[in-house]
C-alpha cells in the first residue's frame, strides 16, 4: 500500500525532481515506511509506502529487466504468487507483487488487467514508447486522480498532492458540489474541481507524448444469473468462496486485524480468519454508548465466539465534535459519509497493533443486505396504489409537537415519493439521496438551485445510458447503482482515505473482481428472501457465528445524527459552519440553514443527514482556504478563481 504520484509534463519541458518530491511528500501518511522517484526527461513519478509484502525488498519505482518499464503501485495483488508461477522463468530481483504486476503488464499488455486479483492503483511509464498508463482496480478499491493542464498531466492518489504541480488551477466544480449536497459525495468520474477527474474503476488511461488520453474500460459487473441449482448447493458454494477470498486477503508479511461491526459481513469475515489462522485474530469495533445502534454487543459475542482479541472503542457526541475537522482533512473532497467517524476513530486505534485490516465492505451491494434494498422493494409493490391515491403529500410532517411522529410523517412522505418512481435505478437515486429536493430548494441560493437541479429520472439516465433495462429486475437496477455509483464514491473512499489517514491498509475479500462475477450469477430471491436481506450469505456462515447473530439485522458502522444533532454536536456543526466562511461562499442561504437547524433541534423534521453534510463541506471548505497558504504552487489568479 503507498500512495503514488507524477507528472507527465510533455513536449521536452523537464520535470523537476523536487516537484515529485512536494507531491510524494503530501501523500507521507499513506506511505510512512519508504519513497523513491524516477524522473526521466519530461515525466517523473513516485510513491511512498506502508510496507506490507516483502517489506525489505520492495522499493520502488520498479524497473523491469532491461530498463524499459517502471512501475509505481498503490495497492495489494492477492494473487501474485499464482501469477509468478504462472509467468514461469522471469528475473525477479524481489518478492513484491508490485514488481509481479510489472511482470503481467510486460508478459500479457492490457490483458493482464483481468488476471490480477487485488487492489490497486498503478502508473506504468514506457520509457522508449514515452507512453504512460494509468490503471485502477475493477471495482475502484483505491483511488486514482489525474488532471490535464497546460499540455500536460498530473496524477495522484489524493488530489492535495496535484497542488504541488506550477501553475496548475483547482476551481471548485458547482455541480459537483451539486452532487455533494444531494448524495453526500460527488459522482465520478467528476471531481470536486473542475480540473480533476478519476480514472473511472476497471479502466485503463493511456497517455502518448501527444494527443488526448485514450480510456479503455477492460472490466465491468454483469448481472448473469443462474438457475437451475438447489439452495443448498448455492449455501455450500457461498461457504467456500467465502472463505477463499478472505484466505487470500490475509497475504501479509505483517500483522493482519479485522474491523468487526456485529452484522453478518464483518462476522463472516473474522470468522473465515479464525479459520484460515486460528483463534487470537485482534478485531475492532466502534460503539455509541446509550444508543440504540450500539453494537458493541453483538461484536462482543462474536469475538468470544471466535476466540478473538477484540478492542472496543466507544465514541460519545463529544468525541465526534473534536475529530469532525480532522477526519474531513483526511479527504480531498467534502464527504458526508456517515460512517467516516466511526472508520477514522477505529483506525487510528488499530493502527497501534496491526498494519492491515480486512473489512466486510460490499456484502451489502452484493447480497442485497442494505435496509433501502428491502425498502425499494416495498415500494414497488406499493407503486400502483400510491398512484392511484395521486401522490398526495402528508402534509402534517413537521406542524405536531412530538417529535417521533414528525420523523414518521417524514419517512411517510419519503415512502410515497420512491414508489411514485418508474424503476429500481430512479429509486437507488431517491435512496441514497441526503438532502431531499425540497429541502434542497429551501437552502439553495437561488442562481445556484435554478441552473442545477434535476430529476431522478435525469440522473439515472445519465448514470446508466447504454443499459437494457428491460433485462433486469428492479431489484437488481438497484444493485448496480449501489455497485458502481455509490461503492465507489462513497463507501470505498471514505474507507480508504479513513485508514490511510493512519497509515493502515483496509482490504475488503468481497470486492474481488471474480467473487463479484461469481456473486452477480445468484439468484436475487436467494439474496433477499422476504424481508430478510443476505439470506444466502446468512445462511452460508450461520455455523461459523453465534445464533443471534446470523438472524441480526443490519447496522453497521454509522453515527446516530438524528440524536446528536439534538445536543451539543449541533453547536458544534453550527459554528463550523458560520465560523469556516462556507456561510459567505454563495451558495446556501445562511437563513435557510439556520432555520433547518433550528427545525431539527425542535423536533419538527429529522434533518440530521442534511446538517451532517453541511458540517464536513464547512470543514472542507475551510481545508481549501488553509491548503492555498500552503502550497508551494499556488498563484494569486488560481487563490482568487477558488475564493
Amino acid at each position: 500500500m503507498c500512495g503514488i504520484a507524477g507528472w507527465y509534463r510533455r513536449r521536452g519541458r523537464p520535470v523537476s525532481s523536487d516537484v515529485i518530491e512536494w507531491q510524494c511528500a503530501r501523500l507521507r501518511h499513506r506511505g510512512p515506511d519508504d519513497e523513491g522517484c524516477l524522473v526521466d526527461g519530461d515525466f517523473g513519478f513516485g510513491m511512498r509506502r506502508l510496507s506490507i509484502i516483502d517489506p525489505k525488498g520492495g522499493h520502488q519505482p520498479i524497473l523491469s529487466p532491461a530498463g524499459r518499464f517502471a512501475i509505481v503501485c498503490n495497492g495489494e495483488i492477492v494473487n501474485h504468487l499464482e501469477l509468478r508461477r504462472e509467468l514461469g522463468p522471469y528475473p525477479f530481483k524481489s518478492g513484491s507483487d508490485t514488481e509481479t504486476l510489472l511482470a503481467a503488464f510486460i508478459r500479457w499488455g492490457d490483458g493482464c488487467w483481468l488476471r490480477v486479483e487485488g487492489m490497486y492503483a498503478a502508473a506504468i511509464w514506457d520509457r522508449e514508447a514515452r507512453t504512460l498508463r494509468l490503471v485502477r482496480d475493477p471495482l475502484g478499491i483505491k483511488p486514482l486522480f489525474f488532471t490535464e493542464q497546460n499540455g500536460g498531466i498530473g496524477f495522484v492518489s489524493e488530489i492535495p498532492a496535484l497542488r504541488e504541480i506550477p501553475g496548475y488551477e483547482f476551481n471548485v466544480d458547482e455541480a459537483s458540489l451539486h452532487d455533494f449536497f444531494c448524495f453526500g459525495h460527488v459522482l465520478g468520474p467528476r471531481s470536486i474541481f473542475r480540473q480533476v477527474r478519476a480514472v473511472p474503476p476497471g479502466h485503463v488511461v493511456t497517455i502518448g507524448a501527444i494527443g488526448e488520453p485514450r480510456l479503455k474500460q477492460y472490466w465491468k459487473p454483469r448481472i448473469q444469473v443462474q438457475r437451475g441449482r438447489s439452495e443448498a448447493e448455492w449455501i455450500e458454494e457461498t461457504r467456500e468462496r467465502v472463505l477463499e477470498t478472505v484466505k487470500r486477503h490475509m497475504l501479509s508479511d505483517v500483522p493482519v486485524g479485522a474491523f468487526l461491526s456485529g452484522g453478518i459481513d464483518s462476522g463472516a469475515t473474522a470468522a473465515a480468519m479464525t479459520m484460515a489462522a486460528g483463534p487470537g485474530v485482534t478485531v475492532f469495533t466502534a460503539g455509541f454508548p446509550g444508543s440504540k445502534i450500539d453494537e458493541t454487543a453483538a461484536a462482543s459475542r462474536v469475538a468470544e465466539h471466535l476466540g478473538a482479541r477484540h478492542v472496543i472503542l466507544p465514541i460519545a457526541p463529544e468525541t465526534a465534535a473534536d475529530v469532525l475537522p480532522a477526519v474531513q482533512a483526511a479527504f480531498d473532497e467534502p464527504s458526508a459519509a456517515n460512517s467516516a467517524i466511526p472508520l477514522w476513530y477505529l483506525s487510528r486505534a488499530a493502527v497501534e497493533h496491526v498494519k492491515v485490516v480486512l473489512c466486510g465492505e460490499g456484502g451489502d451491494e452484493l447480497f442485497l443486505g442494505y435496509n433501502r434494498q428491502r425498502w425499494a422493494e416495498r415500494m414497488r409493490r406499493w407503486a400502483p396504489l400510491a398512484k392511484l391515491m395521486g401522490g398526495l403529500p402528508l402534509d402534517r410532517a413537521g406542524r405536531s409537537e412530538s417529535r417521533r411522529l414528525n420523523y414518521l410523517l417524514q419517512h411517510a412522505n419519503r415512502f410515497r415519493e420512491g414508489a411514485m418512481l418508474s424503476n429500481g435505478f430512479e429509486r437507488f437515486f431517491a435512496a441514497v439521496t441526503v438532502t431531499p429536493p425540497a429541502i434542497r430548494r429551501r437552502i439553495y441560493n437561488q442562481d445556484f438551485s435554478r441552473r442545477f437541479e434535476c430529476d431522478l429520472a435525469s440522473r439515472a439516465e445519465a448514470a446508466f445510458p447504454d443499459l437494457d433495462r428491460s433485462d433486469l429486475s428492479q431489484v437488481e437496477q438497484f444493485m448496480l447503482g449501489d455497485l458502481t455509483v455509490h461503492m465507489p464514491a462513497s463507501l470505498l473512499q471514505r474507507l480508504d482515505r479513513a485508514s490511510m489517514a493512519h497509515s493502515l491498509e483496509a482490504r475488503v475479500p468481497f470486492l474481488s473482481h471474480r467473487f463479484v462475477d461469481w456473486a452477480l450469477t445468484v439468484p436475487p430471491d436467494l439474496k433477499l428472501r422476504g424481508n430478510t436481506g443476505k439470506y444466502l450469505l446468512r445462511e452460508a456462515v450461520k455455523p461459523w457465528l453465534p445464533p443471534a447473530i446470523a438472524k441480526g439485522r443490519k447496522l453497521g458502522f454509522q453515527m446516530p445524527l438524528a440524536d446528536w444533532f439534538v445536543g451539543g454536536f449541533s453547536d458544534f456543526a453550527y459554528e463550523a459552519w458560520t465560523s469556516s466562511g462556507a456561510a459567505d461562499a454563495g451558495f446556501l442561504d445562511p437563513h435557510a440553514v439556520s432555520t433547518l437547524f433550528d427545525e431539527h433541534r425542535r423536533g419538527q423534521a429529522n434533518h440530521g443527514r442534511t446538517l451532517y453534510a453541511i458540517a464536513m463541506f464547512s470543514c472542507w471548505w475551510n481545508d481549501q482556504r488553509r491548503a492555498l497558504r500552503t502550497s508551494h504552487s499556488p498563484t494569486p489568479r488560481a487563490a482568487a478563481n477558488f475564493l
